[in-house]
């Protein structure tokens, strides 16, 4: 099946949050094994890890939700038909559309307020502003995705029944 210029684009963000989930790990290992074997640390580790780990943080969700693979509550959902879980996924999306909107724009200042106050790591001085902003990007994407999954909920339920973009998948189908 010929994949389109929009599933490209998701597949691009979540391929972004899984080389940030590798370098998060590389990290790990390679300090735990210089602290561990030769009683040593890379310089800026503590920030650098917190940094990297921040920015997994928000590629991750914009990885998780568009997939709509995050932590879920299914009591209520699983009782009703698929007309209502379909409502109920549009109303679900449509609200965290909002939160990360709003979770974006307050990271955007937080991103002009760390430039501006030029904070820098402890070790090599290096500018943190870098990081916040490659955090407030996957924030960023993580609103056109949820705006993708909202818009595909409501006029194509179709497109999301491509495989494992959601967990009740085969009511989609249906």
């Amino acid at each position: 099946m010929p994949r389109n210029l929009m599933d490209r684009f998701i597949d691009t963000i979540e391929w972004i949050a899984a080389i940030f989930v590798g370098l998060v790990a590389a990290d790990i290992f390679v300090s735990v094994l210089l602290r561990y074997f030769f009683a040593a640390s890379i310089p800026d580790s503590y920030d650098l890890g917190r940094m990297l780990l921040g920015i997994l943080i928000f590629w991750g969700i914009a990885a998780t939700s568009y997939r709509g693979t995050h932590i879920t509550v299914d009591l209520l959902y699983t009782s009703v038909g698929p007309r209502a879980q379909r409502w109920t996924d549009v109303f679900a999306t449509s609200v965290l559309l909002f939160v990360v909107t709003v979770q974006t724009y307050t990271l955007f200042d937080k991103v002009r307020q760390t430039r501006i106050d030029n904070v820098l790591t402890y070790d090599l001085n290096l500018p943190t502003w870098p990081a916040f902003a490659i955090a407030w990007i996957g924030d960023v994407s993580a609103v056109l995705l949820i705006a993708i999954r909202t818009y595909r909920l409501i006029f194509h339920p179709e497109q999301m029944a491509r495989g494992h973009e959601s967990p009740h998948s085969e009511t989609a189908r249906s």
